[in-house]
């Protein structure tokens, strides 16, 4: 009976130690669904993008001074991106380029972050 129950404790310390070192599907899944999504609101921004530069062209003729001097706003989710990129301690050019953004867009999202925050 005492082999029996050593036998047990043993072999349940030993699957104890055996699931630290098994990968977590879980966690890797939940990795990808978030690269994925992170993909598609740069496809959607990106589209959405050149979608207006379109509608400008298309009303060129209308008024084009005051599309020339309206100020382009970025979506929420694209300035979360990157502020959290920027905290990563990747640089503007590369956050720039993973959101589409100019480097100015990315200085002023950061600019406005740190003035919410003081």
């Amino acid at each position: 009976m005492n082999g029996l129950i050593i036998g047990l404790a043993c072999a349940g310390a030993f699957f104890i130690l055996l699931s630290f070192f098994v990968p977590d599907k879980q966690r890797r899944f939940e990795k990808e669904l978030e690269e994925l999504s992170m993909k598609m609101l740069q496809e959607h921004y990106q589209f959405t993008k050149k979608l207006k530069v379109l509608e400008e062209e298309l009303l060129m003729g209308d008024a084009p001074s005051m599309a020339a001097k309206k100020p382009v706003m970025v979506n929420e989710i694209i300035q979360s991106q990157v502020i959290a990129l920027y905290q990563q301690g990747t640089p503007l050019l590369q956050i720039a380029n993973q959101s589409s953004l100019s480097i100015d867009q990315v200085k002023n999202i950061l600019a406005m972050k740190k003035q919410t925050e003081n």
